[in-house]
């Protein structure tokens, strides 16, 4: 698509239908981004060709559209902000970006919109950036499919991959990032779409929310991350459809909320998470629909979490299913499967006729004091959780499934 439009800007500039075009090369007059951007008017086209182009610095103050032909690189040699963008409708299209330079005072970005609308970053390819993309009080803005990719190794010395700051309507379709310190940050963002990501291997998260509402994201994977996807002060935030998975350490979760009101996670995978979802001082959440499989503990939910609603949910081959840290339960579990369920269905209607409770003893036991776990596997153990089963006495004997699903909800 790339190419052919480009084919089609060359025929309508050849024909004078196009005089705004200006092309960089060793080819043509310019042969600098920075020079082209100079000899440009607001509403032209910047068409650089391949080759590598050591420049920083790269100031777009009027609307414009960016393209590369043959992957151009513009390489910031690690010395501060590559491209900065303070207009509205600027597209950047086809170029690989690298070299970003590494800041404690600021935020340097290979690409950066700042008080911006319409701006687009498309099919670019960002490389060893401290931040590949910052967008800071924008609106109606789209970054998809690109490949960002960071070399970072602590944290406090690297950036986000895509990093919005006050913005609304932004949409995030279609991106691999890895390699940085969270892969996608949102803070004090609302009405933003996150869908069909690819975030792994970054230091901290994922996906990071952040006193940011009326968000959705759906369709990602989220993978081999410190910790997962973070959803922090925020209301009125959709999660749906993702995989939260392989994210292992003594802090890791799949899913961590703390302070979220008024949202829903539905049809998502948890799978093979030290924590599958971890829920602190979070309210009005309806859970539903959801697969729990192979995680350390499929959920921890503490007790300042009310009014939450798990249902239709599967839990398959967790350690543990249910962990939390208190005897009193404020939220409702219904009508979910449970592989540990030992109960029958005499009616055939499919709900059990005997409710599980799915705390285990042994789970509260090692919240309160982790080396327990090494009596994981003993029969003393077997033989509390059994006990405890018929007559709670520590366990929530609230927190309990009145109509456990006989099969895996489809």
């Amino acid at each position: 698509m790339l190419a052919l439009r480009v084919i089609v800007i060359i025929m309508l500039m050849s024909s004078g239908l196009w005089a705004n075009l200006v092309q960089v090369g060793s080819a043509h007059s310019q042969t600098t981004i920075s020079g082209g951007l100079e000899v440009t008017e607001p509403g032209d086209t910047l068409l650089v060709h391949s080759g590598t182009y050591q420049e920083s610095g790269l100031k777009i103050p009027h609307q414009l559209t960016l393209i590369g032909r043959g992957k151009p690189i513009i390489d910031g040699n690690l010395s501060g902000e590559i491209i900065t963008i303070t207009a509205d409708d600027v597209s950047i299209e086809g170029f690989v970006l690298r070299g970003s330079g590494l800041s404690h005072l600021d935020e340097n970005a290979a690409v950066r919109f700042e008080e911006s609308q319409g701006g687009r970053i498309s099919k670019n390819i960002f490389e060893d950036n401290f931040f590949a993309v910052y967008i800071s009080q924008s609106e109606n803005c789209i970054i998809e499919n690109n490949i960002i990719k960071g070399l970072a190794e602590t944290e406090s010395r690297s950036g986000n991959g895509i990093h919005l700051w006050y913005c609304k309507d932004i949409t995030i379709r279609g991106n691999y990032i890895s390699g940085h310190r969270d892969g996608i940050y949102l803070e004090f963002v609302e009405q933003c779409v996150v869908a069909q990501n690819h975030s792994t291997k970054n230091l901290r998260y994922g996906l990071h929310f952040m006193f940011s509402n009326h968000n959705e994201y759906n369709n990602n994977q989220f993978d081999n991350n410190g910790a997962g996807v973070a959803v922090m002060y925020s209301r009125h935030v959709d999660m749906e459809n993702n995989v939260f998975a392989d994210n292992w350490g003594s802090a890791a979760y799949g899913l961590l909320l703390k302070d979220i009101y008024d949202s829903r996670i539905t049809d998502n995978q948890f799978t093979r998470n030290t924590v599958g979802l971890y829920s602190e001082a979070c309210n009005r959440i309806q859970v539903e629909g959801n697969n729990f499989a192979n995680n350390g503990w499929a959920i921890k939910i503490m007790a300042n979490s009310m009014d939450n609603v798990f249902t239709h949910n599967n839990f398959l081959a967790n350690t543990f299913d249910i962990a939390t840290n208190s005897r009193q339960n404020f939220n409702a579990f219904n009508q979910n499967y449970w592989n540990r369920y030992r109960g029958y269905d005499l009616d055939k209607d499919g709900i059990g006729d005997v409710p599980f409770r799915p705390v285990k003893l042994f789970s509260l036991l090692t919240e309160k004091n982790e080396p327990a776990l090494m009596l994981m596997r003993s029969i003393f153990v077997e033989i509390l959780d059994l006990a405890e089963s018929y007559l709670p006495i520590l366990t929530p004997a609230t927190l309990i499934d009145e109509e456990p699903l006989m099969r895996v909800n489809q």
